[in-house]
């Protein structure tokens, strides 16, 4: 299916949104965040999440530096 990811072109066969997460390679234990059309959604809501073609989503990972 077709959607954006951070605002790019993605082609993903991932069906909700913690597979997306996991195929993208992120630690499940990592922190980061997640949106679904400009909503939030917390780690405990991903694995309930459908993705539908078109979704915008977003995922934001924390970065440390000075």
């Amino acid at each position: 299916m077709n959607i954006k990811l951070n605002g790019a072109d993605a082609e993903t066969g991932a069906k909700t949104l913690k597979e997306l997460c996991d195929l993208l390679g992120y630690d499940p234990e990592a922190k980061i965040a997640t949106a679904v059309n400009g909503d939030f959604l917390a780690k405990a809501k991903r694995s309930n999440y459908q993705l539908a073609s078109g979704d915008e989503v977003d995922i934001v990972a924390p970065r440390q530096g000075g």
